[in-house]
């Protein structure tokens, strides 16, 4: 597998100042762009599909519901649905970016994958590292990254510890990002979910993105999904300059995975217009940017039904126009 390597700490990549005038501005203007209608926000929407990471992270998550979640994400739509406007030869492809699930159901999901047949074609993330406070002890979360590995994940989304962003001790947090990046090896993607809700300012967010991706990180993510503010446009995009200029002074590529408030096709879309806009198509692929949702299919699923039959799903039944 594939990974980013650590790079050596440098301070002068925290040296930044926004302005969030104009980080709204543009971010308005980039969210007007992303309107789309008819068939080609059914492209969109499968698009989309192929960029999400199905999520189920709750308290009373068990191996049915993690076998449900599997099943929807290998075969999201039903045969005659794609027989009818998609070719055949891409039907194996047409499934989510991966599941995402706690790291005590990780070996649910991979019992039912290897049932299934497709567990090579859709990878198993596993949040970790006392998700989603990151209030532990940092030997215990290590070890969450090991048993999450061990029991199928190919994919770790760890949380940054956000007492050390907030007091600004950007070296030790770079360490410990480094001990996870290392703990990971070439075994799992590393995903570092920065939590932008509980950072206190832009700056904050542009800083832990680029500590997080001198660590080594695979992708850098906005939000657990459990703060009061999860993934927004003006947020992403602070998050995009640093990729952009992590990848202008480094050479390394990082991806993108905004995650939390993510529910609709329209606005997946308008996330995809602004990567799109900003660090180009060629970002939009699995290896480089994923939503994190656990409601997003069902609207996928409702416009897609819409735009290929004229059904229209409501309140679990489909309706025929």
């Amino acid at each position: 597998m594939k990974v980013n390597k650590i790079l050596p700490f440098d301070s002068e990549l925290l040296d930044i100042t926004i302005s969030l005038r104009q980080l709204e501005e543009i971010s308005k203007e980039i969210s007007l762009r992303g309107q789309v209608s008819g068939l080609n926000e059914v492209v969109w929407a499968l698009k989309a599909l192929t960029l999400t990471d199905l999520t189920t992270l709750a308290g009373d998550d068990t191996e049915a519901n993690v076998r449900r979640l599997c099943h929807r994400a290998a075969y999201p739509f039903p045969l005659h649905l794609l027989d009818s406007a998609i070719d055949p030869n891409l039907h194996k492809q047409i499934h989510t970016g991966a599941v995402c699930v706690y790291p005590a159901r990780v070996a649910d999901a991979r019992n039912c994958f290897e049932q299934l047949k497709c567990f090579e074609d859709v990878p198993i993330a596993a949040v970790a590292t006392g998700f989603p406070t990151g209030q532990y002890g940092l030997k215990t979360r290590l070890e969450e990254i090991t048993y999450a590995i061990e029991s199928g994940a190919r994919e770790i989304d760890i949380v940054i510890n956000r007492q050390l962003a907030l007091t600004e001790q950007w070296k030790k947090l770079y360490d410990e990002v480094c001990e996870m990046r290392n703990t990971c090896g070439d075994r799992a993607h590393l995903k570092t979910i920065l939590a932008i809700g509980e950072l206190g300012s832009m700056e904050n967010v542009y800083k832990a993105s680029m500590v997080c991706m001198m660590a080594g990180a695979d992708f850098i993510k906005t939000s657990t999904g459990k703060e009061s503010v999860n993934a927004t446009i003006p947020v992403g995009l602070v998050m995009i300059w640093a990729i952009q200029e992590f990848l202008r002074k480094t050479g390394q590529v990082v991806g993108l995975k905004p995650a939390g408030g993510v529910r609709t096709v329209r606005e997946a879309i308008t996330w995809m217009t602004l990567v799109k806009e900003t660090l180009g198509m060629k970002w939009l692929q699995p290896a480089l940017f994923r939503f994190g949702a656990s409601g997003l299919l069902d609207d996928i699923e409702k416009v897609v039904r819409k735009g290929l039959t004229g059904e229209e799903v409501k309140g679990g039944a489909v309706a025929a126009y």
